[in-house]
């Protein structure tokens, strides 16, 4: 018996009703035999009365051409483009007309509108905590389009609706699945990462709505931010991180200039420094190029020792 891994994801559902193509009959044609169904009936009907004898026969079957012609008006539908018509006869799929311009099905059958559109989703402005723990505000755009228009019907009560809560849920499974900040480089982050999340949103809220037929095209962040009420003592800390980085910057920078200058110095045979005073001249120099100030120059007058 195979072991059953608890950890793992549940499974999508299976589509029990797969979408299969049904274009129905050229409408035009259709619409032509209807109107001279109705044409003929009405004619043998008025001959038919206007007879003394044997007209009876007559008035049954122009009755029975008005009746046929009705019954095929019924039939004509007019397919739009971006809307599929879902045939549905007596509580059984029968097919989907995706064919636009008028058509004509079965007249029994009840033909369901389903939009095969490009939409868009904005899911709400929702506060969750993200993988460290800090609230956050997230929000997202998703654009979807109805792919399989029986499992749209057939397998969830309303598209629409499924959409925008799987969409939610997903968002929220994202941003609780990363932090807000990177800690080291290697880390996904949902500031600075944005590409990479939305790839992983897309792919998610994908799985989640495979079931209803909907393919994703493309989801977004459209609203990242901390919550207001840790949203300064975030800010404090992003510039705190941002000084020790410049300054980090400015100590290589100024580390590689004070050996460049001692180096041109021992190089041109300028001037003989012990280790004391090139310990002294890198104080200084370091003292100089650090600080976050102007330096006033003082200009020693003695010897080198005083």
């Amino acid at each position: 018996m195979d072991s059953v891994n608890e950890g793992a994801a549940p499974l999508p559902p299976q589509p029990r009703v797969p979408e299969r193509a049904m274009p129905g009959r050229p409408g035009i044609a259709m619409l032509a035999l209807a109107i001279a169904a109705l044409l003929v009936g009405l004619a043998v009907l008025v001959l038919g009365a206007a007879m003394a004898t044997g007209g009876g026969a007559l008035v049954v079957v122009g009755v029975l051409l008005i009746v046929a012609g009705s019954f095929v008006f019924r039939g004509l539908t007019a397919v739009v483009p971006g809307q599929a018509r879902v045939v549905q006869l007596f509580g059984r799929y029968v097919g989907t007309g995706r064919t636009a311009g008028l058509r004509w099905f079965n007249p029994l059958a009840r033909r369901l509108p389903v939009s095969t559109r490009v939409r868009n989703h904005e899911t709400p402005t929702t506060k969750v905590n993200d993988a460290d723990g800090n609230p956050i505000e997230i929000a997202a755009v998703v654009v979807w389009q109805v792919a399989d228009t029986a499992r749209a019907s057939y397998e969830v009560d309303d598209v629409v609706r499924f959409v925008g809560i799987q969409a939610e849920t997903a968002v929220r499974h994202i941003a609780t699945s990363y932090p807000y900040d990177a800690h080291d480089a290697e880390q996904l982050s949902l500031r600075q990462h944005a590409d990479e999340i939305n790839a992983k949103l897309s792919a998610e809220i994908a799985d989640r709505v495979q079931p209803a037929g909907v393919r994703i095209i493309e989801s977004r962040l459209t609203r990242l931010a901390y919550a207001p009420e840790i949203a300064q003592a975030m800010l404090r800390r992003q510039q705190a991180g941002a000084i020790i980085a410049a300054r980090q910057r400015i100590v290589e920078g100024a580390i590689g200039m004070v050996g460049l200058a001692l180096a041109k110095l021992e190089e041109q045979d300028v001037v003989d420094l012990d280790d004391e005073r090139k310990a002294a001249m890198v104080s200084n120099l370091l003292v100089v190029l650090c600080g976050d100030r102007d330096i006033q120059p003082v200009v020693n007058t003695g010897s080198l020792y005083q």
